[in-house]
């Protein structure tokens, strides 16, 4: 099967001063369900942004989507996120819309046409069971409600990847149960590769995965 991610002898850093990962090498087959996980400070929010191109490789060779990341111009960095969703610790949701245009914001960026992006993000509301809150703002929301729009944010453009850290760190009990089974559903129905950071990976799982651990700047997959 095509692998989704191919890191060869990959270094990551902020500075010239300290290596957070060192000379990775692990590949990713795409479909797959991924965790990662790591104490804390480990270096696994900054793995995950570096398969996004937030941060680029000090070293070695980051293959993502097709995509050398290491030197990767602006353009084609802006082709590939577009085939990819985020869901981050902190929502990232724009204040100053409504929740049914934060969902829109990829169908926009990606040219959608106006009946789909309106169907898609009506479906998607009410997956996440937020259709009656549309039309409010995110500080209108609670903690779990602004991921859950997070989340439907990301699936809303049909991401050959998605890429989730920590989605349900701070969750409710409830609002964690729907974002697990909106990955696990997109991971089984759509075939999209996800991969999840988190310090805690859920017993009950319905779908097969694969488990990375990372370790004084070390990643290795856990059997």
């Amino acid at each position: 099967m095509d692998k989704v991610i191919i890191a060869k002898d990959l270094s990551l850093s902020y500075s010239n001063n300290e290596t957070i990962i060192n000379k990775a090498n692990f590949s990713i087959t795409s479909g797959s369900f991924v965790f990662i996980t790591g104490a804390s400070g480990s270096g696994k929010s900054t793995l995950l942004k570096s398969l996004f191109g937030a941060l680029r490789p000090k070293q070695g060779s980051l293959v993502v989507g097709g995509v050398e990341l290491n030197g990767v111009s602006g353009s084609r960095l802006n082709l590939l996120r577009r085939h990819i969703g985020i869901v981050f610790q902190d929502y990232k949701l724009v204040k100053e819309w409504t929740i049914e245009k934060n969902i829109m914001l990829p169908l926009i960026i990606n040219g959608y046409e106006k009946d789909v992006t309106s169907n898609q993000v009506d479906t998607l509301l009410k997956h996440v069971r937020l259709k009656h809150q549309s039309g409010k703002y995110p500080l209108e929301l609670s903690g779990g409600e602004q991921q859950r729009v997070a989340m439907a944010r990301a699936l809303a453009h049909n991401p050959i990847l998605i890429l989730a850290d920590e989605p349900t760190g701070n969750l409710d009990e409830y609002s964690s149960g729907l974002i697990w089974n909106l990955l696990e559903g997109a991971n089984e129905q759509l075939k999209t590769t996800v991969i999840v950071v988190t310090h805690h990976i859920p017993q009950n799982m319905s779908v097969d995965y694969k488990h990375f651990h990372i370790e004084y700047g070390s990643i290795y997959e856990v059997n």
